[in-house]
């Protein structure tokens, strides 16, 4: 196949996966006209909900016929979703055309897979340049490809924790230095800070990005929102007050992050109005976070009983996830597979009231833990069993009517159920 040839090549341009810096893609970009030059972006940084917020987004920014480029990662069943543009995903022979004449300009000089394909999108973002771009950003941010722009529409800082240690020295492991990786190259344009998971966080972030010049908008302290009555919530900034409908999304955390879109959305005044917020958070499409699925030969397995697979890999995200599955009166199994360089301890630690636990091996992942090696970490849990594969999972777990089944623990994971399913 075509496009998988050139992801092959891809991949072998550079010795490492990663290999935090602006340098290559900066003298690819340049070669290319510096596309990046000419987009209208927003940028999302962050450790936990860019993804959802970015769908946020995107959903109501179609409610409100603003034509759209998104640029995501990781992508989870295949390539193609971290390009779209004018609201459509491209199809395998446009992006391998895509890929075929950027490389050419390339010439095979060294540069990661990250680097490359977001030297990709930037040069087919800048045939639209009337479009409003969603750039969620990679690796902590500061030397991450996606922060090559001269200037944007908007940076959103969502949820930082802690992720991705393995990348810093030992003794900068710490929230503080995550924070400054994450915001201390902001452009100077409107800065939205997401909900934090502390007021420690909150401070590291306020303090790291004083001296940036950018209208600068809190969470609590520019807009926020309250849980209503009746399957609504109350969402509030300076421009006034919106009762807004619960969204299609499930867990209250999302609407940390719906909240977050529409602060972005308002205050740059793109024209999005109240009833497009009202529609587009009805029409958000989460893939892996707290995804329902209703049909496949997986859902088959677990019949009329509760099906969700959910990505969250890092401290952060279980304790949001657990919010989520502690509102549900229910026998919760929880399937869980997980990447070797995750803290699988304190992941696990914030799961509570369940029924059993199922770890598996992560298939096509060389660096994922072995099922068996993460069921001896969480030996002193009770109900701990493995199994080899996803099926062998869902099949091993006595279920009863009524309960709940949860695949998490990693997004590639993920991508394997939806594959399967």
């Amino acid at each position: 196949m075509k496009l998988q040839k050139i992801l092959n090549h891809f991949q072998e341009l550079h010795k490492k996966e990663i290999d935090l810096s602006l340098d290559r893609v900066k003298e690819l970009c340049k070669k290319l006209g510096n596309p990046q030059d000419k987009i209208k972006a927003i940028s999302v940084v962050g450790t936990n909900g860019k993804y959802s917020t970015i769908q946020a987004c995107f959903a109501i920014l179609k409610e409100a016929s603003i034509k759209c480029n998104v640029y995501t990662s990781p992508h989870i069943q295949k390539i193609n979703e971290r390009f779209i543009f004018d609201n459509k995903q491209l199809e395998d022979n446009e992006l391998a055309n895509l890929f075929e004449e950027v490389e050419a300009i390339n010439d095979n000089q060294p540069i990661t897979f990250f680097e490359i394909i977001s030297a990709c999108y930037f040069y087919k973002a800048a045939q639209y340049p009337n479009n409003i771009n969603l750039c969620e950003a990679g690796l902590f941010f500061r030397f991450d490809a996606t922060n090559i722009f001269k200037e944007n529409l908007a940076s959103v800082v969502t949820s930082i924790s802690k992720d991705h240690l393995d990348w810093l020295p030992k003794n900068e492991q710490t929230i503080e230095k995550i924070v400054f990786e994450k915001t201390s190259t902001l452009l100077n344009s409107n800065i939205i800070v997401a909900k934090q998971n502390s007021k420690e966080t909150m401070a590291y972030i306020k303090k790291n990005i004083s001296q940036n010049k950018s209208n600068k908008i809190y969470f609590n302290d520019g807009f926020s929102y309250s849980i209503s009555e009746n399957n609504f919530f109350y969402y509030e900034d300076k421009f006034g007050g919106l009762k807004l409908p619960m969204p299609n999304v499930l867990g209250q955390y999302q609407l940390e992050n719906i909240s977050s879109a529409i602060a972005t959305l308002r205050i740059l005044n793109l024209g999005v109005n109240d009833e497009h917020i009202k529609s587009g958070i009805q029409k958000i499409n989460n893939i892996a976070r707290l995804q329902k699925i209703d049909s496949g030969k997986l859902k088959d397995l677990v019949k009329d009983n509760l099906f969700i697979v959910s990505g969250d890999h890092n401290e952060d995200g279980a304790r949001v996830l657990n919010e989520y599955l502690n509102t549900l009166n229910c026998n919760k199994h929880i399937i869980i597979g997980m990447m070797a360089n995750k803290e699988h301890k304190k992941y696990i630690s914030y799961f509570k009231n369940f029924s059993s636990i199922t770890t598996i091996d992560i298939p096509n992942q060389p660096n994922a833990i072995k099922g068996k090696e993460l069921k001896e970490k969480f030996k002193n849990i009770p109900n701990v069993r493995y199994q080899e594969s996803i099926e062998q999972a869902i099949k091993s777990i006595p279920i009863s009517k009524g309960d709940l089944i949860l695949i998490t623990g990693s997004l590639y994971l993920c991508a394997e159920v939806l594959n399967l399913n």
